[in-house]
């Protein structure tokens, strides 16, 4: 391939694509923090840097190195390989007998008919606002997931692991409980949990890449890119739920919070799964709201996911800011157009305050 500038605005990597990144459209602020993750996978490749992995090492969190081959199922950049966003993942079509959602990006191979990866894609800030003030060993992101995210890890979990997980839920079999009463949940959300984490930290579980997680890190809370500034953090799918089952453990609440329900989403979907071979994610969580909004499954502030993304490459990015030219190509960001905010409007007009 070809990695040299051109006069065509595009993104390294993403020749082959269902958005046409020639068309002003194509950079909106939500598409953009999809595409330009799968570009900086792809840039990265192309450097032969691995991307660092959150997975599950003898039941415990560690960070190690992955490939983007394997991160993506192929090798990039790859005239072969096409990105389709916001696209169904048709393997897991088969753990649902109605309509599943869609995930921010999916791998394909056309010439061989297939799709190779399912990726939740997280493009985050570094530092958030609850780490600016520290030092920037102590620099953490925000995260904000959605309850879509749910299933597809659930999904991920179930779909490399469906003899172990059909095992670990048998016992349950005759289990009537009413989730949908917030009195049995909260009573039963302690065996839920525990339920939950021994199938996650299970030595056997096979791990899949599934949520794409690259940091962005500025000066401290200013707008301005800091000299070493893109990373790429990939979470297994037995990571990530191992994650939310960290920050959730029982603590005597004494209602569902967003972190318990959307372990009980996990939970309840895996065994739907596990026993019936198929769930209804949307019911699930149409049902089981807890008089909560569904707008997202739950959120963690940088001061939280720092502990779990501890790492050099964290503390300093491996990308520089002079690289980003090198990703975003032919002009591209001209097309983009951020949202215009007016705290961001004063803090840019110092000319606001001069006497």
């Amino acid at each position: 391939m070809n990695t040299e500038k051109n006069d065509v605005a595009g993104l390294f990597g993403l020749t082959n694509s269902n958005r046409d990144f020639s068309n002003p459209d194509s950079w909106g602020k939500n598409q953009f923090n999809s595409s330009f993750p799968a570009a900086l996978g792809c840039y990265m490749a192309s450097k032969g840097l691995a991307a660092n992995y959150i997975c599950l090492v003898d039941g415990k969190l560690e960070i190690t190195e992955i490939s983007i081959e394997e991160v993506f199922g192929s090798a990039v950049p790859n005239d072969s390989v096409f990105f389709a966003f916001e696209e169904s993942f048709e393997e897991f079509e088969k753990f649902s007998d109605d309509q599943i959602p869609r995930t921010d990006l999916v791998i394909e191979i056309p010439d061989a008919k297939k799709q190779t990866a399912a990726l939740e894609i997280k493009l985050t800030a570094l530092p958030d606002v609850t780490t600016h003030h520290l030092g920037e060993d102590e620099y953490g992101s925000e995260l904000v997931i959605r309850p879509d995210t749910i299933f597809y890890l659930v999904a991920a979990i179930a779909n490399a692991n469906r003899d172990l997980v059909k095992t670990h839920f048998a016992p349950s079999k005759r289990d009537k409980t009413v989730w949908s009463s917030e009195a049995v949940a909260l009573a039963k959300y302690a065996s839920i949990h525990g339920a939950l984490d021994d199938l996650i930290r299970n030595v056997s579980v096979v791990q899949t890449p599934a949520v794409l997680h690259p940091v962005w890190k500025t000066k401290g809370k200013s707008a301005e890119l800091a000299d070493d500034c893109l990373d790429l953090f990939v979470w297994s799918a037995s990571a990530f739920l191992c994650f939310l089952l960290e920050i959730a453990k029982p603590s005597g609440e004494r209602g569902i919070t967003r972190l318990m329900r959307s372990v009980i989403w996990a939970y309840v979907t895996l065994r739907e799964i596990g026993l019936d071979g198929k769930t209804d994610f949307s019911s699930t969580i149409d049902r089981l709201s807890y008089n909560t909004k569904n707008d997202k499954a739950f959120s963690a502030t940088g001061s939280v996911t720092h502990r779990f993304m501890k790492h050099k490459n964290l503390e300093t990015p491996r990308i520089r800011k002079s690289e980003i030219s090198s990703i975003i190509l032919g002009g591209g960001q001209n097309f983009l157009s951020p949202e215009r905010r007016f705290d961001a409007i004063v803090v840019n007009s110092p000319d606001l305050f001069d006497a």
